[in-house]
């Protein structure tokens, strides 16, 4: 009786299927659940959760709590409550949730890295990350952000307004190029971030435009497919060679749901 399993519940029954889990079956329903069906565990979780031999949830609620929490800091103790089914977050009408004022990602990269093309592969992925989650939550943002790390902890960042929110992927990705060619990087590039501010909400109108149309009609046909099977299952041609594929840093703040994901500090 919590968010967490009536999640679960929804999705064991598709279409019109009604699951009802009694607190007394917790524990067996959760028994042979795999970890990837909780909400909250995305692809990379998942991989990183199986590496240890985590494959069901009664794996996950079994499995020491000091190793999850070394491997994923303060959301090791969180992972391990929920592969027992609990969840202590409140339910907040929609009408009186927070604001959300951005939509962002970042990447640590695993090597440093120098070349243009290299950076651009990065910033293409994270703004398909984060066009997608804005158009997964139906926000739009005008202001794009990008923030740069270098090795030694340098950060800096800048940002660009544009006339028209956007939740677009490949505008998101012109914008933070942009920003980019204002820079003059003098070190070698550690981390990358991007983000969208000055967010509105608005429903998903079909462009007037013949390929205007066709390209929003594959935009959200790739959204269907990652949303599904993992971020990255179907991207763009230019990065299918790049090794980081994804965020690799998990917010303090994360629950398992929400359009919230990464701000670089």
């Amino acid at each position: 009786p919590n968010k967490l399993l009536a999640k679960l519940a929804s999705e064991m029954k598709k279409p019109d299927g009604l699951t009802v889990i009694r607190p007394e079956d917790v524990s067996a329903v959760l028994e042979k659940v795999p970890i990837e069906d909780l909400c909250g565990i995305g692809s990379r979780t998942h991989k990183q959760l199986a590496l240890f031999g985590i494959r069901t949830c009664s794996d996950l609620g079994r499995f020491p709590v000091e190793i999850l929490r070394r491997k994923f800091g303060v959301i090791g103790e969180r992972l391990h409550y929920m592969g027992l089914g609990i969840d202590d977050s409140p339910v907040v009408p929609v009408e009186e949730a927070e604001e959300v004022k951005s939509v962002g990602h970042s990447m640590t990269l695993e090597r440093d890295i120098t070349e243009r093309k290299d950076i651009l592969k990065r910033l293409l992925q994270l703004s398909e990350m984060v066009g997608r989650r804005a158009r997964r939550y139906g926000v739009a943002g005008k202001t794009v952000h990008l923030t740069v790390r270098y090795a030694d902890f340098t950060t800096f960042g800048r940002q660009q307004t544009r006339k028209s929110p956007t939740n677009n992927s490949e505008e998101i990705f012109a914008e933070a190029v942009g920003i980019l060619d204002t820079f003059v990087l003098t070190q070698a590039v550690r981390l990358l971030g991007v983000r969208i501010t000055n967010l509105c909400y608005q429903r998903e109108q079909l462009p007037l435009f013949t390929e205007e149309r066709k390209k929003s009609l594959a935009t959200g046909a790739m959204d269907v497919v990652n949303n599904k099977f993992g971020d990255f299952t179907v991207t763009y041609g230019s990065i299918l060679d790049t090794e980081e594929k994804g965020s690799h840093v998990i917010s303090p703040a994360w629950r398992p749901s929400g359009i919230r994901n990464v701000d670089v500090k």
